[in-house]
């Protein structure tokens, strides 16, 4: 896949964690729709940038049961950049102008190196609104 961004639409479902409570959408759910619509307005014209961002999974699975989170599942290995995963994992929260995408691998969890989207001068303000009201 040439761009990151085009692969979300794919996901067969969505997780959101709040605070560590997960809840799950897949794709039937109209809940889905509506997160996967401002999901895509909020990356629209992101650039992906070089990420410096390695995860190790225990901190990550640690961070993940605090703050808002939004994981894409997309229930097959899929690549970019030769990097493969199977769910990617974001940390969601206002004013983020950009943030690391978290590859989730089942043979190692989330240990590894992120990608980086830079949401090009627009901010995560509409998706945490929206994520927090669900």
């Amino acid at each position: 896949m040439e761009e990151i961004s085009e692969v979300f639409d794919s996901a067969e479902q969505i997780n959101l964690y709040n605070e560590g409570k997960k809840t799950s959408y897949s794709s039937v759910d109209g809940n889905y729709e509506v997160i996967l619509e401002c999901w895509n307005n909020t990356i629209n014209g992101a650039l992906e940038m070089p990420a410096y961002g390695v995860s190790l999974n225990n901190l990550t699975v640690q961070e993940m049961q605090k703050n808002l989170w939004l994981e894409f599942d997309f229930g097959k290995r899929l690549e970019h950049n030769e990097m493969p995963f199977e769910k990617l994992l974001v940390h969601v929260d206002k004013g983020y102008y950009g943030f690391n995408l978290i590859r989730y691998n089942s043979a190692v969890g989330y240990d590894g190196r992120c990608f980086y989207l830079d949401l090009n001068g627009k901010n995560m303000d509409n998706l945490y609104e929206l994520l927090i009201d669900l």
